[in-house]
């Protein structure tokens, strides 16, 4: 795997450390997804999360049941409508998620250096020396020596809270571990992962299936979060979601959180929507000093392949903690220096004590990151990774970027129906918003009549830099110049009204005139 140097613009003042950070409307260009739950879920809350940046809420299907979920979506769209602020909706499934079953609910306390059985009967009660786990074939996967992870829903990795087994001996069914630290699993149920043992279960359980089926069509999720071994993963939950309508729009988002998963990553980034690097797992599955290599290795491979990339587990102590560790806040400018399109909040945010402030602080360190990052360096690595000749869209969306760096344009504003003349513009990293003006289509299918694109808007919601907003459909992406000029004035009253253009201000704008694609300059007056 190829990775990129630090893309870090040079030199950087040391005044310009102590200057105060200068308040915008986008609080970054890097996305923030938030997970909505117990200390995120109340309409004001979800509407402060907003305020503060949020721009993709996650749903996580690992608990809780769905009439739980349904209530604190609507309470997302009441403050949708109340903060006017766009926001997509992810659906992350369970998958093939091993658990250790404790029906006691009462604490269990393992002792470091002792033996404990896990064993396939739920039916008996989880104790000290015995776990029941929800899988018949755990001692056919396992071998003496293998590392197994036990901890509530991975989110702390705290070692109070987490423990470490060592398969010991494996007997019939049952597997023998040997304790490597105290702790204290507190809960009804626990994950368990096994490092860089293959789990023979299918990628969309039987439970992701029904909540898809129910809720996410109930819905219409923008996103499908995924954890993906292989391609054909994506390619069956393609085919599952194309059951159901307006689903075929869903983009499928991959977790890769193992060795699996970086053994198929390249078939995986061809087929998926995009990709989430899932470094809970990972930082399991690899040893501790190999997850970065693979971080900067696959958010380049993604930047490349013009494929959004989303970075999980940032700033784990902000839990409990109204401030990120040192560490922490390095990771997440590192993370945006490496070229991620979002960062992806869970427990923080989930049942978290300040999911507001999190998401405000990650902005802010998102944003400081974001105005050192060396746009030229990446720009000439994308042009030149492309190579030639160029598509024609490709050269279009490249073109509006360097021509927008050049005159130092305020906005970049794109006419698009798909969505994705407005994501390869983004692909280019510009220093600068770009407006995506999704134009509405009529489509039948010969029983009604419908308009897309409130989908194609709410999924530029989770790429770097792309700031979508929904246009009038009675004003098609290829018009005439007249139609043209109307909704370009729409658009730059959106930005003028939101801060992001000026008086005197220079814009990019990247439209279709009939059969041809234009990049044009406009200088506004007073």
């Amino acid at each position: 795997m190829q990775s990129s140097p630090l893309l870090l613009e040079e030199p950087i003042r040391m005044a310009s450390i102590l200057e105060p950070s200068k308040p915008t409307f986008f609080p970054a260009m890097t996305k923030i997804i938030g997970t909505l739950g117990p200390k995120s879920r109340s309409v004001e809350t979800i509407s402060r999360c907003l305020d503060a940046g949020m721009s993709v809420a996650r749903f996580d299907f690992s608990w809780g049941d769905p009439e739980y979920h349904q209530e604190t979506l609507e309470n997302l769209r009441a403050a949708i409508k109340s903060t006017k602020k766009l926001c997509a909706v992810m659906l992350d499934t369970v998958g093939p998620e091993l658990q250790v079953v404790n029906q006691t609910d009462r604490p269990i306390s393992l002792q470091e250096d002792t033996l404990v059985v896990l064993t396939p009967d739920q039916k008996k009660e989880a104790t000290s020396n015995l776990l029941p786990v929800n899988f018949s074939g755990l001692s056919k996967a396992v071998k003496k020596g293998d590392t197994i992870f036990i901890g509530k829903y991975l989110f702390t990795g705290s070692e109070t809270t987490s423990v470490w087994l060592e398969v010991s001996e494996v007997d019939g069914d049952d597997v023998t571990c040997l304790v490597k630290n105290s702790a204290t699993l507190s809960g009804s149920l626990y994950t368990l992962h096994v490092s860089q043992i293959r789990i023979d279960l299918p990628t969309l359980t039987d439970k992701d299936k029904e909540v898809i089926s129910s809720w996410g069509v109930r819905n219409n999720i923008d996103f499908l979060s995924l954890y993906t071994r292989h391609t054909e993963d994506v390619r069956h939950a393609r085919e599952f979601l194309s059951k159901f309508g307006d689903l075929k729009q869903t983009h499928i988002y991959a977790k890769i959180e193992n060795i699996e998963g970086i053994k198929h990553f390249d078939e995986i980034l061809r087929e998926a929507d995009g990709i989430i690097l899932s470094r809970g797992n990972l930082g399991i599955d690899l040893p501790p000093e190999k997850v970065f290599l693979f971080q900067k290795a696959a958010i380049y491979k993604c930047n490349m392949a013009g494929k959004p990339v989303v970075v999980t587990r940032v700033v784990d102590t902000m839990t409990d903690n109204l401030r990120p560790t040192r560490a922490e806040a390095t990771d997440v400018a590192n993370a945006v220096l490496d070229g991620s399109d979002a960062i992806l909040l869970g427990a923080e945010t989930l049942r978290g004590l300040y999911p507001v402030e999190t998401i405000s602080t990650v902005g802010k360190i998102c944003a400081e990151a974001e105005k050192v990052y060396n746009q030229d360096l990446f720009y000439k690595k994308a042009v030149k990774c492309m190579g030639e000749p160029m598509s024609h869209l490709e050269a279009i969306a490249s073109s509006a970027v360097r021509a927008a760096i050049k005159v130092k344009a305020s906005v970049i504003i794109c006419f698009t129906s798909s969505g994705r003349a407005a994501r390869l513009i983004a692909k280019y990293r510009p220093t600068m918003p770009v407006i995506s003006v999704v134009i509405p289509q009529l489509k039948t299918n010969q029983l009604r009549w419908t308009f897309t694109g409130a989908f194609e808007a709410r999924q530029s919601l989770i790429v770097r830099g792309l700031f979508p907003m929904l246009a009038d459909p009675r004003h098609p992406a290829e018009s005439n110049s007249g139609t043209n000029e109307s909704i370009l004035k729409v658009a730059l009253d959106h930005g003028k009204a939101f801060g992001v253009i000026r008086p005197h201000d220079r814009v990019v704008v990247c439209q279709k005139v009939g059969d041809s694609s234009v990049v044009k300059i406009i200088e506004l007056e007073d």
